[in-house]
């Protein structure tokens, strides 16, 4: 197996578990596709990084087929600390599809990207490392470039995401397979790791979950037509006393549908950094 070179300078970032598997990410891809296109369409050279895409290929090279739908000339590279998976990923390349070694500082990346996916790769480390991982990573891409960084469940039937501009956050989306939850607040263990911590009484997006769960009740007898009409139900519920995202790209009712639920991170803020 040829070893991929290593990029000047130590990567920054830690060797993750890697797992990963086929359509893991569909769900946040889906959400970049339809919030992001227009961002795609008009940069002159699109670069999108997959950072950490762990011991497979195969959620980057979706990613890339995916983008390639929106912009035909997207150019897509997987960024992994590990370079025992780069190497294993390099037979996979192709025009437009490469892998490198790199870390947060996203070194390979040969201008600023204009799109960073960086999903299951903080959940290991510490708020702090997090917070300072999310600045590194805004550093580095463009002007007006976005960076989604969230987890997913194993089979990503839960999910939760946060996106960030060069200013900051700036929403958080919830995601979820309709048979995947009893009920709305089994997804609060999905939470980004800015997040997860804070979900305890007192806190915005304890409050969150709670409310979630209360409109979900409420909507109760929407049961009757299945998951998919009580779903969007319960946002419209929810959306009476918080500011849900209700028009696309981002919201509305073609989002709520998918199980899908963006509020702006303002509102669900850690206390400590709101104001």
């Amino acid at each position: 197996m040829n070893r991929p070179p290593a990029p000047p300078g130590r990567p920054v970032g830690a060797v993750t578990r890697g797992t990963t598997g086929h359509n893991r990410l569909r769900r946040a891809d889906r959400w970049i596709a339809a919030g992001y296109a227009g961002l795609l369409r008009s940069a002159a050279r699109p670069l999108v990084v997959d950072l950490g895409f762990g011991a497979s290929h195969v959620t980057t090279t979706e990613l890339f087929l995916r983008l390639r739908g929106i912009r035909p000339d997207v150019e897509v590279i997987g960024v992994e600390i590990d370079p025992e998976r780069v190497a294993a990923a390099l037979p996979y390349a192709r025009p437009g599809l490469s892998f490198a070694v790199g870390g947060f500082e996203m070194r390979p990346a040969p201008r600023p990207p204009v799109l960073v996916r960086a999903f299951n790769v903080l959940r290991q480390y510490g708020e702090a490392e997090a917070g300072a991982a999310w600045d590194l990573m805004r550093s580095r891409i463009a002007p007006d470039g976005v960076l989604v960084e969230g987890t997913c469940s194993e089979v990503g039937h839960r999910a939760a995401w946060v996106a960030l501009d060069a200013s900051g956050p700036r929403t958080l989306t919830l995601s979820t397979r309709f048979s995947g939850f009893g009920r709305p607040s089994d997804l609060a263990e999905r939470l980004p790791k800015a997040l997860i911590h804070r979900n305890v009484p007192g806190e915005a997006v304890h409050r969150l979950f709670e409310d979630l769960d209360r409109a979900w009740a409420v909507c109760a007898p929407y049961a009757a037509y299945g998951v998919r009409q009580r779903w969007p139900a319960t946002v419209e519920t929810l959306a009476r006393t918080w500011p849900v995202v209700r028009h696309p790209p981002l919201g509305g009712r073609a989002r709520w549908r998918l199980g899908e639920l963006t509020l702006p991170w303002s509102a669900v803020a850690p206390a400590v950094h709101r104001g």
